[in-house]
């Protein structure tokens, strides 16, 4: 039995980080689903099951609880080709990684939240719609841009980054309504991701 227990949103790309990278990895855990608005989220709220009041949060076998995707996927990725030794790859790593919280995940995975969960919809202006739908478009540009000739945001093989941005640019345009159309390099990287060994879907089962 693993030691390794995660609490996860199973529809939230920043959870999904996180189980997709432990299934590239091979790694075995538990997890414990806590979906927005559900019982089982407030009850692992109500039992510091959530240190920060969301998810994901990956509980080690020796009590500690680490929070916050990227850091969560910094630390298991420890040891692996998923982090690159050079000290400026890592630091074009990170610095992706810091773009996908700071500036993508505020656009991209709003826009799709807000479209995608009712307890969101009084939110779902049409001003505000139209706001995020522009910028995410920019935003995605900068990354079909960053990708280049490459096959991966870190060049010849895939990184940390990818995994942090690939989380919610997949369904950009399902869930975001974003039009991906414009993005060849995107699409191209997109289905690279999806062919990886081990890979496994947002929400396999719904």
């Amino acid at each position: 039995m693993s030691d390794l227990v995660l609490y996860s949103m199973p529809s939230s790309g920043n959870s999904y980080k996180v189980r997709l990278l432990l299934a590239l990895l091979g790694r075995d855990y538990t997890h414990v689903p806590v979906e927005t608005q559900s019982a089982e989220i407030a009850a692992a709220k109500a039992k510091g099951q959530l240190p920060q009041g969301k998810a994901p949060a990956l509980h080690l076998g020796d009590g500690e609880i680490l929070t916050e995707s990227n850091a969560i996927l910094w630390y298991l990725a420890q040891g692996s080709g998923w982090i690159p030794q050079d000290p400026l790859a890592q630091a074009r790593m990170l610095g992706w990684m810091f773009f996908e919280q700071n500036r993508h995940e505020p656009v991209v995975a709003v826009r799709a939240s807000l479209r995608c969960y009712p307890h969101l919809a009084q939110e779902a202006t049409e001003a505000h719609m139209a706001e995020l739908l522009d910028a995410g478009h920019a935003i995605l540009q900068i990354m079909e841009e960053g990708l280049g000739e490459a096959p991966y945001f870190g060049g010849a093989r895939p990184d940390l980054a990818d995994i942090a941005l690939y989380a919610y640019t997949h369904t950009a345009g399902e869930r975001g309504g974003f039009d991906m159309e414009r993005y060849p390099g995107l699409r191209a990287w997109i289905e690279r991701i999806a062919a990886l060994p081990g890979y496994v879907e947002l929400m396999p089962d719904g």
